[in-house]
Parts: structure tokens; C-alpha cells; sequence
């Protein structure tokens, strides 16, 4: 697409070096959304851009299960992925900051609708079950045609309002960008569809472009091919605005939309704002002044941040500490590793891929309870069997050593293959006693598997690298490990059970035996859950005052 290097050359000439922007696709999470400085990371990602509109063969597997659906069907589909991501991103844009926000939508427009020369019984094979394929005049000056665009004009403009309503809530700027430029045609001439019919479908794409701009002050830039002078009003817009706030005197609760008008007194002058706004109805108003839902408990909203939010530091390593009964009342402590992946558009440079860790241990006297570099280990398994598939997941390294309990100061040097360092960290942590006559729980481990075949190696093998991550796609099988000890070296029962984000109880979840004496393992698949934050709690019985245990992990789709 010729617009990628207009795209480009926004980036790189019109926006100031502390001006923050990311990318994001409509299939991706918020979660994987970045907010940064390298611009010349972005503009690498901005070249990556694809059209695919009316092109309905299968990229990846989420495409794949809807693919041979009718055409109507998979454009509706398609709208409804485009149309919830950039909600969900105008949702995150809003929780960056309170000014204002603008938001570049590359898009050829939206449409509920397609021509009967089009509808497909399946979208990847043209003509299939379709009488009008390669007849151009069908639905041409058809009354039933008319009627059927009417009303799926009608839910696109319910869909369009959705978005925008949110937009505004959120103080974000839509900047539609329609990458064609300047379009003679809205379908490919090897569609056969007359020029009629063609031109009001291409009207109607790019006017949902100017209702998402005109109705969040933003602009729509479309019909014109010099893309990047138009992008220009972006950086005006949002170097010189007012913020201002407006209540309303009559408070109304009608539901309906209610017009604003702002005028200046000063002589030529240009003021664009909002052409009004949407008030809420006796429902939406209740909801409003209803008193504030209780939250998550503290210790479910601490292990749900701790595990979803990237560390400031981590910008080339993530790493997990684990702990279980050592010899001679020590505590086991287990350090694990694991490269960060690279942000959309970062390129692959080896000086900056990390290859080793070093790490020191330091107890408080000064004495030293490790001192060297962490070894490599394959991130699934060290057993044969196993070495095989694991050979294509992301490599981890760990290392184990003995300490007292109590403050253990962690220094760790992340070095390249150059032996270069690329991060230094300083972490002072609290190695437990687990030496209680009580039940006591050591740190849950999280294990992955991808396939059936890799989940049963993994569910006996006793040298499973623990996982640092916990982003995961629903298509992983999750296997949790723990120590687990019991008075007088029984096996204490847990209760295991699986949170949503407010810390509700979803299903039960049972404990079985691990290989390893003294472990138990939980089965966990992720195949049934929707894209969120969730929480695995395991407690060594049923009362408050028993070893509980928190793992908390996210589902991206």
C-alpha cells in the first residue's frame, strides 16, 4: 500500500521526539499495545501494513474458523473485530492521560452490506451458490435492495455511534485515514459490478469514515492522495486546544443527543469542537449515582498487577524467584529467565538479544549464597523425551541455591553475546521459612504446553523449567506446581479454585500428585476462557488462617 510510506513520513518529520505513539491490529490485546518514543520502531511496524478488504482467504487460525461462512456473514464478522478493537483502544487511550488524545484510523470504511454479485455461499470460493455472480445489472434500481441497505445502514450507524460515544467519553481525536487515497472504484473490476452501484458503495464506506472523525473532532482524510499533508492537522490539533468542561444546566436524562455551539469573540478565528453530545437515559443516570461496586480483594488485585504489569526495568529480561524446603532449615530459592519479546516494528539486532544472566546472592552479613552465571535450560523440558518438542518454544535458564531465611539482596547483569552488558538490576527479596510444623505452601510454578502430546511429557517430567510470563493464548494447556508440606511430612489437601478479576469464584479446580515427592500439580486449560485477567488461588485447607497461595495470569486471545 502506497499509504505506508505517507505513514512513515508523518511519523518520522511531523511529531516531536516526546511525542509517544503505538500501533495496534485488530486482532491484537490492548495488553500487547506500547506506548513509545522510537519512532523508528513504529514506522518499522507501519510497514507491515496489509489491506485485505473483500480479500477473504485465511491468514492466521482465529480467520480460519469463520473463513467459508457466506461473504455477508465474514464482512460482519470483520466489522465487528475492527469495530471492538478500536473500542477496547479508545478505552486504554483514555486511561493514559485526561487531555486530549488522537487516534489514526487506517481504514477503507465499513459496510453491512455487499452487492448480490458478491454473496457467496463461501467466501473464499466466488460464485459458490450465488446466480447473481458476474451479472453486473442485479440490484440495480431493485426496491429490495434499496430496503436491505436502508436497514443495514441503520445498524451501522448504531455500531459508528457506539464507537464515537466512547471516543468522546474518553477525550479521543478519530483521525480516519482512508489508505486509497483518491478511489475511482470501490470493488475490483473482476467483481462485475455496475459503476452505479459501485459508486454508492463507495459513498457509503467513506462516509463512516467522516461520522467516526466529524463526531470526535477529528478529521476524516479521505479523496485525496497527498495523505501526509492532510495528517498535518493531526499535529496542529493536538499542539495548540483548550480543554474545557461543560455541565449542563437542565441535566437532561432524555437519552437523545443535545447540540453545543462555541463561539469566540475574537475576528478570525477557526473553532472546531464537538458538535454536542449524547445524554444518558433513566438507566444509564441510575447507574451513574448508584454507590460504587466493591472492588477486588487487595492481595487479587496485587497478584493480578503484579503479573500483568510489565516492570519499568525489564526491557530486556523477565524473570520469576521462586521457593521450597531446602536442607538443614534453608529455603530453596529457584531463579528463573526468560528474553522479553520484541515489541511490533523492534528489530532482531543479536548485540541486543540477551544470552546470559549473572546473578549474586547476598545474605545480610555479606556472605554470598550464589555467585555466577545462570545456566540455559530448554524452556519445556531437560528430558530427552521431550527435548525435541521442546526445541522451537523460547529458551529459559534458572539456577537453584540454598538460603537462610530472611532479607537475600539479588544483584543480576543481564549480558549480551559479546558479554556486553545490556540491564543491571538491584532486588532485595524475603526468602520464607518453610520449616512450620503447620501446612505451608511453597511458590506455584506455571508450565505450558502447546499440544496434547507436549502436556502429557510435561506433566511427568520432574525437570520442567518454570515459566517467568504469564501472557498466555487460549490455545496453551497451563500446568501449575507446587511444594506442598503437611505436619509430620503428610500431604496436606488443597483447596484450589479458579478467580475472575473481582476475585469471584468461577469452577474448582483439583490437585493431583507431581513426579517430584512433596509436589502437587494443577490442570489447567485455557481453550474455555475469554481474553481477561484471572486468579488461581490454592489454599492448604478451608479456613482464612491456612497457606494460601495466588497465581495470577492473563488470556490474550
Amino acid at each position: 500500500m502506497a499509504v505506508r510510506g505517507q505513514l512513515v513520513q508523518f511519523i518520522e518529520t511531523q511529531m516531536g521526539p516526546s511525542d509517544m505513539v503505538g500501533v495496534m491490529y485488530p486482532l491484537e490485546s490492548t495488553a500487547s499495545v506500547r506506548m513509545t518514543r522510537n519512532h523508528s520502531a513504529v514506522a518499522r511496524g507501519l510497514q507491515q501494513f496489509l489491506g485485505r478488504k473483500f480479500e477473504y482467504d485465511p491468514k492466521n487460525q482465529f480467520e480460519e474458523n469463520y473463513a467459508h461462512y457466506p461473504t455477508e456473514i465474514v464482512e460482519r464478522v470483520r466489522n465487528q473485530v475492527s469495530l471492538s478493537a478500536l473500542k477496547a483502544l479508545i478505552v486504554h487511550m483514555g486511561s493514559l492521560k485526561e487531555g486530549r488524545k488522537a487516534l489514526v484510523l487506517v481504514s477503507e470504511g465499513y459496510t453491512n452490506i455487499i452487492p448480490p454479485q458478491m454473496r457467496n455461499r463461501d467466501a473464499t470460493m466466488p460464485g459458490s451458490g450465488n446466480p447473481a455472480y458476474g451479472q453486473p445489472m442485479v440490484g440495480l434500481n431493485d426496491i429490495n435492495e434499496d430496503r436491505a441497505a436502508w436497514t443495514a445502514g441503520l445498524d451501522m450507524d448504531s455500531d459508528l455511534r457506539d464507537v464515537y460515544d466512547i471516543a468522546n467519553k474518553q477525550n479521543v481525536a478519530i483521525y480516519a485515514v482512508d489508505p486509497r487515497g483518491l478511489p475511482g472504484f470501490e470493488f475490483d473490476i473482476n467483481e462485475g459490478i455496475n459503476i452505479q452501484t459501485d459508486s454508492k458503495y463507495l459513498s457509503s464506506t467513506m462516509d463512516t469514515l467522516r461520522v467516526l472523525a466529524e463526531n470526535t473532532d477529528g478529521r476524516a482524510i479521505v479523496n485525496r492522495n497527498d495523505l501526509a499533508m492532510g495528517m498535518k492537522q493531526i499535529t496542529r490539533d493536538s499542539s495548540a486546544y483548550y480543554l474545557i468542561g461543560y455541565n449542563s444546566s437542565q441535566a437532561p436524562s432524555d437519552g437523545k443527543f443535545h447540540n453545543i455551539r462555541v463561539r469566540v469573540k475574537r475576528p478570525g478565528v477557526q473553532v472546531r469542537a464537538r458538535k454536542g453530545y449524547w445524554a444518558l437515559n433513566e438507566q444509564e443516570t441510575a447507574r451513574a449515582l448508584a454507590p460504587p461496586k466493591l472492588g477486588p480483594p487487595k492481595p487479587v488485585e496485587a497478584a493480578i498487577a503484579a503479573a500483568v504489569t510489565r516492570p519499568s526495568r525489564a526491557t530486556v529480561v523477565r524473570t520469576w524467584i521462586g521457593t521450597s524446603r531446602g536442607e538443614n532449615g534453608k529455603t530453596r530459592v529457584t531463579f528463573v529467565w526468560e528474553p522479553l519479546p520484541k515489541a511490533l516494528g523492534d528489530r532482531a539486532d543479536a548485540r541486543e538479544q540477551p544470552a546470559r544472566v549473572s546473578l549474586m546472592a547476598v545474605g545480610p552479613d555479606g556472605a554470598p549464597y550464589f555467585r555466577g552465571r545462570v545456566p540455559d535450560v530448554a524452556l519445556a523440558s531437560t528430558a530427552p523425551a521431550a527435548a525435541a518438542s521442546s526445541s522451537s518454544l523460547r529458551v529459559s535458564s534458572r539456577v537453584t541455591f540454598d538460603a537462610k531465611p530472611g532479607k537475600v539482596q539479588l544483584r543480576v547483569s543481564v549480558e549480551g553475546a559479546g558479554s556486553q552488558v545490556l540491564d543491571t538490576e538491584l532486588r532485595e527479596i524475603t526468602v520464607p521459612d518453610l520449616t512450620s510444623a503447620l501446612a505451608t505452601l511453597g511458590t506455584p510454578a506455571v508450565l505450558r504446553a502447546r499440544t496434547a502430546r507436549e502436556f502429557q511429557q510435561l506433566r511427568t517430567d520432574v525437570d520442567a523449567v518454570p515459566l517467568a510470563t504469564r501472557e498466555f493464548s487460549r490455545i496453551e494447556h497451563l500446568l501449575i506446581r507446587l511444594p506442598t508440606y503437611g505436619p509430620g511430612g503428610t500431604t496436606p489437601a488443597l483447596q484450589v479454585h479458579l478467580l475472575n478479576r473481582a476475585g469471584s469464584s468461577m469452577h474448582e479446580l483439583h490437585a493431583e500428585p507431581a513426579p517430584a515427592a512433596g509436589e502437587q500439580q494443577i490442570d489447567l486449560p485455557l481453550a474455555a476462557l475469554p481474553p481477561g485477567e484471572y486468579v488461581v488461588e490454592i489454599k492448604a485447607g478451608d479456613q482464612d488462617g491456612d497457606a494460601k497461595e495466588l497465581v495470577a495470569f492473563r488470556v490474550t486471545g
